[in-house]
């Protein structure tokens, strides 16, 4: 019967080129889609890495203030901030704070004992934070340990923590990272920790290896842009307001503003999903159109086709057999379709596209495959069983 059916639509092809070219192009917007799908669910499923549901991010603007005074301001601010009742935590930090859409990112090395890079990375995300950050977003050590006190001692080589997805792409399983040197910046910097990971740039977006390295008090030449806050339970407008009225008290000038990392996460999702959004309702629309196609053409076949299905119900075939005719032809078309968009979507694993995953071109295809051959089946079921009830002596007489 498969055979049969492949045989009869392979001698059709012409007839039904135009069909078999708007199911490769509706297999087309399928596959970009759930690629686009596919490496968001992959990168949802990655590890953040840290807690921010009770994390608040405070903006610091410094005024007039000369920049000489600014350091010693900002020891008296943070000790009131951590004294004050809720707050649990204050860390210092650059600006690219989780979900703020800003980057950090360098080159980092990995040199031998002669000197010589035996692996880099191109695109690595620093985050110069107070050593706070553990406990104010809860990171998850994987190896070796956290800055310490002793940490602020001058040394040849400054400590750093590095993530997992660091050290897997520059130390093998049975090579310990704590310890090794790695470089950047034009310095040399020592491990002393493997952290889960710390995705500042949201669950959603491609994750990035990731290297943090520690501002202590000690350190006159850092002014923070952000200080990262963990506040206690329930919290709200009436502690933003006194973190914002002691700021302004202490620093002459001084003025911030309070916003929390669950809404900031909101809408970094929000604005990241705009894109994929809006070209999936573009592709129901196109689709729908397809499937609009697809089935005035099978009601015209079947118009056409009155005799023949006459002939078949006369000579006994059953009205499900005729029924399963139009589908199975149907899904025939669809393969041909289906075919020609894999020679095409196959390439892009081939060839690296883009810097995706092949297991993300590989679900995309599967979806997109699953997709087509659901739609045609929908498309055909209706049609299927009008052809279904065409009565042998009324086609004949017609005929």
């Amino acid at each position: 019967m498969l055979r049969h059916l492949f045989t009869l639509m392979w001698n059709r092809r012409r007839a039904n080129a135009l069909l078999i070219i708007e199911i490769l192009l509706a297999f087309v917007v399928l596959f970009a889609v759930g690629t686009i799908g596919a490496g968001l669910w992959a990168n949802y499923r990655q590890p953040l890495g840290f807690e921010y549901n009770q994390a608040w991010q405070v903006n610091l603007a410094f005024g007039s203030q000369p920049r000489a005074e600014r350091f010693g301001t900002l020891q008296q601010v943070l000790g009131r901030l951590r004294a004050l009742p809720g707050v649990q935590g204050v860390a210092v930090s650059a600006a690219n704070t989780p979900f703020s859409f800003n980057d950090s990112q360098m080159s980092v090395e990995k040199t031998d004992a002669q000197g010589r890079v035996v692996h880099s990375a191109e695109t690595v995300n620093i985050f110069n934070v107070g050593p706070e950050l553990r406990q104010v977003m809860n990171l998850n050590m994987m190896a070796g340990r956290w800055f310490e006190p002793a940490d602020v001692a001058p040394s040849a080589h400054g400590p750093i923590v590095i993530d997992e997805r660091l050290r897997e792409a520059f130390f093998p399983s049975n090579e310990q990272a704590v310890g090794k040197l790695l470089s950047f910046d034009k310095k040399q910097w020592r491990v002393v920790g493997v952290m889960q990971a710390y995705r500042a740039d949201g669950e959603l977006q491609d994750p990035v290896p990731a290297v943090v390295q520690p501002v202590f008090a000690a350190d006159t030449t850092f002014l923070p842009d952000a200080l990262l806050l963990r506040v206690a339970a329930g919290s709200g407008a009436a502690l933003e307001k006194r973190l914002t009225d002691e700021i302004r008290r202490i620093g002459p000038g001084w003025s911030a503003t309070v916003r929390t990392l669950p809404e900031m996460h909101a809408s970094q999702v929000k604005t990241l999903l705009t894109k994929p959004v809006l070209l999936s309702v573009m592709s129901i629309f196109l689709l729908l159109n397809m499937a609009l196609g697809l089935f005035g053409v099978l009601w015209l076949n079947i118009s056409q086709r009155r005799a023949e299905l006459g002939v078949r119900r006369a000579l006994g075939a059953t009205a499900g057999a005729i029924s399963r005719l139009v589908v199975g032809e149907t899904l025939v078309v669809t393969t041909f379709g289906l075919v020609l968009g894999l020679l095409i979507a196959v390439q892009f694993p081939l060839l690296g596209a883009f810097e995706v995953p092949a297991g993300v071109y590989l679900t995309a295809m599967g979806l997109a495959a699953v997709g087509l051959y659901g739609l045609a089946a929908v498309c055909a079921l209706y049609p299927g069983r009008l052809a279904a009830g065409i009565r042998p002596a009324v086609a004949l007489r017609e005929e």
